[in-house]
Formats: structure tokens, sequence, C-alpha cells
């Protein structure tokens, strides 16, 4: 049995961060011992470590939500547990080709000399205007 803080450490994760997810039912609720303080099982912390990993990689709570629910029924196939991590690859692609848009628009701004006055900042006046964007970002 671990406490909260043991959990959290073990875990890498806040200890309210423990709660909500015990909150909004992605944690079951731990027992209580007589003095009134949560006490974990190792099948806790396995839950949660699985939950920090999804989350490291993006996944949304509704999406490990519904990963859990998959892992409640072992004997169905796991297409649908693919297709979520499809998604959610897709997602992270997508988000890499919106980061590469940004990162080439900031490599141009920032290349502008400012050694004048900041009311002749070009930087200022490119952040100010987006009509002076090369492309959209």
């Amino acid at each position: 049995m671990f406490s909260i803080g043991k959990l959290s450490d073990q875990a890498r994760v806040k200890i309210p961060t423990i709660r909500y997810y015990e909150g909004i039912g992605l944690m079951p609720e731990a027992e209580r011992s007589a003095g009134g303080q949560r006490r974990y099982t190792r099948a806790h912390a396995e839950r949660l470590s699985f939950i920090r990993h999804s989350r490291d990689l993006g996944f949304s709570l509704d999406a490990i939500r519904a990963l859990f629910e998959l892992a409640a029924h072992p004997d169905q196939t796991c297409a649908q547990a693919n297709a979520i991590a499809r998604d959610q690859l897709a997602e992270v692609r997508a988000r890499i080709s919106r980061l590469q848009r940004l990162e080439v628009e900031l490599a141009r701004i920032a290349v502008y000399d400012c050694a004048g006055d900041v009311a002749d900042c070009q930087v200022l006046t490119a952040l100010g205007d987006h009509t002076q964007c090369e492309g959209a970002h």
C-alpha cells in the first residue's frame, strides 16, 4: 500500500493531479486508512503510470478513458486501440507541421535588424500585422 505522497513520487505525478484523476473517474478512488489517509495499491500505481505515459505521448483524457474501457474487455480485438493510437499519431504529425511553419516565419522575423528605435522596430511591426507573414501558420 502506498500513501498519496509515495504514489506521487513513484509515478512522478503531482498530488493534485492524482486527486483530479480520481475526481474525474480516471483513477479509482483509493481506500482510506482508519485515519482517513488515501491508501493506494500496485494496481493504482500501474494505472497512474499508464496515464502519465499516455499524457506524455499527448493522448487526451478522453482517449485514455477509451483505452481503459477497451482494456476492461480483453476478449475484444485491439482494432479500436490501434485506431486511437493512429489518431494520436495524425494529431502529432499535424502539430509538427504547424510548428515547422511557425519556425519558418519566426526565423524570418527574428533576423530583422532592430538597431533603431522601438517606433521603427520591424519585429513589432511584423507581429502587429499578420499580412506581413509570408505564409499561413
